[in-house]
């Protein structure tokens, strides 16, 4: 089947009811030239024959610019003018019925309201899914919506991709970025505006914007058992849909049982790595992680400022999960005094807190005192991770304007916690590259963090791993 998921980011719907009079050809051709990608005819209560001599119309007018016609319910008006699918909803023919009765290179399209309707759909055939509504929609008023986290796990659910439909507008669609659909479906967005050429065009560089391939760097130290740095943080950001890059600041040879050595990479060599990345494909977000020296410190702090860098997520590691010191007292000092000012968000646990602000923490208002001064210290928002409490698993997000909030969490019973901290800096980054605003960023990386604890993998002689890849 000739068919790409691309075809589906502006799915374009019209019909006689929302054009109220207008030329249907014309108002079609100005949303392909606008950037519409698919097209799909939708007529209600008219008749096989009627529908399929109106997209017989249709089709010259989009397979002149290369794109798709799709009818909707009727699998037989498509057949017979020509188009190229059709798209069914949950009421209408099984996709499992229109798939005996026609070719492999017809496109089948199918509503899905819950994950359960949507592998039934792929089981059975579907080219893709169409999900929603996911806002209140003019043409269906009475629509049952979706929220954005169900709309993701649907798309997640499934090998083929997803259009997201209901409500669409250019100031909306960012509300669905990160959710997985491969594009939008929109009906009076487009074809109820004055001009469909102009509303097609701002909602495709919206959406451009929105949905492009998302990038994150990080900065940070080699763990050859996977476990923890650099391989848990490009682990943890692909497996939160970012493409991951990586300047490795020192190779250390450890396993789940510790640490017994650690080979320091060249200060220079750092600066032209960072050099190389951000000269080509410029990150969206920035995570630091292990730094053994001051020179390194002061390499990447001149040139995250040359490249103004932005989205920083500074993980002050000091010691491994096994207890080996990873950084020294002059490089912590750097951290503090050079990263610490430049950085978005900085993500110490309880420990490290201690280290930095001198302040011992055995509860909550003491977390809440540490990362007050950090914040106030440095101007940087102040994630105190909690996983050290007796009591809870609790985090504090100590915003830079004085606001803050408390993450409950519970401690959850896994042995395994090698890279928690790699991880759960990672996860964040990858939501900041993703354009989340700090505190949502923190709350799905959170959410993200418990299902690799959750599912309980058992590797190594030690302290063993997460499982990254178990969101996926």
């Amino acid at each position: 089947m000739n068919f790409s998921p691309d075809e589906l980011n502006i799915y374009a719907i019209t019909d006689s009811e929302c054009l109220k009079g207008k030329d249907m050809k014309l108002q079609v051709e100005l949303a392909i030239q606008g950037g519409a990608t698919m097209i799909q005819l939708r007529e209600k209560n008219i008749s096989t024959e009627e529908l399929a001599k109106i997209a017989g119309e249709l089709v010259p007018i989009c397979h002149k610019h290369g794109v798709k016609l799709i009818v909707n319910d009727d699998w037989k008006a498509a057949r017979l003018s020509g188009a190229d699918g059709v798209h069914v909803g949950l009421e209408d023919e099984s996709v499992a019925k229109i798939r005996a009765n026609t070719d492999t290179a017809f496109i089948v399209g199918a509503t899905a309201k819950t994950v359960e309707q949507a592998r039934k759909a792929e089981k059975q055939g579907a080219s893709y899914i169409g999900v929603g509504a996911v806002f209140p929609s003019p043409t269906k008023k009475n629509a049952i919506r979706i929220t954005p986290d169900e709309l993701r796990e649907i798309c997640r659910s499934v090998k083929i991709p997803a259009v997201a439909i209901g409500g669409i507008t250019k100031e909306n669609v960012w509300e669905i970025r990160g959710c997985g659909n491969r594009g939008i479906a929109v009906v009076s967005a487009v074809f109820g505006a004055d001009n469909p050429y102009t509303a097609t065009k701002e909602l495709a560089e919206t959406w451009r914007k929105v949905y492009r391939t998302h990038t994150a760097l990080t900065i940070a130290g080699s763990d050859c058992s996977g476990g923890a740095g650099i391989q848990a943080d490009i682990k943890t950001m692909q497996a939160n849909n970012v493409y991951a890059m990586s300047a490795i600041t020192a190779l250390t040879a450890q396993n789940t049982t510790g640490v017994t050595g650690i080979h320091e990479v060249p200060a220079e060599f750092v600066a032209q790595q960072i050099d190389m990345i951000f000269s080509d494909i410029r990150p969206d977000a920035v995570k630091i992680g292990m730094i053994s020296n001051a020179d390194i410190a002061e390499v990447i702090a001149d040139r995250l400022k040359y490249w103004k860098a932005e989205n920083i997520v500074v993980d002050p590691v000091a010691v491994a999960t096994s207890g080996a010191d990873l950084s020294s007292k002059s490089a912590y000092e750097a951290v503090k005094k050079l990263l610490f000012p430049i950085a978005t968000l900085v993500t110490p646990n309880i420990p490290e807190a201690e280290l930095i602000t001198g302040v011992k923490i055995n509860n909550l208002k003491d977390m809440y005192e540490s990362a007050k001064i950090i914040a106030e210290k440095y101007g940087c928002n102040v994630l105190c991770k909690g996983g050290h409490l007796k009591d809870s698993a609790d985090d504090l997000l100590y915003r830079n304007n004085g606001k803050y909030r408390f993450f409950e969490g519970k401690k959850i019973d896994n042995p395994n916690t090698h890279g928690t901290g790699c991880t759960l800096s990672s996860a964040i980054t990858a939501n900041l590259a993703k354009r989340y605003i700090c505190e949502i960023a923190v709350m799905y990386a959170k959410q993200y963090i418990n299902s690799t604890l959750l599912s309980h993998i058992n590797l190594g002689k030690g302290n063993g791993p997460l499982n990254h890849e178990f969101c996926r």
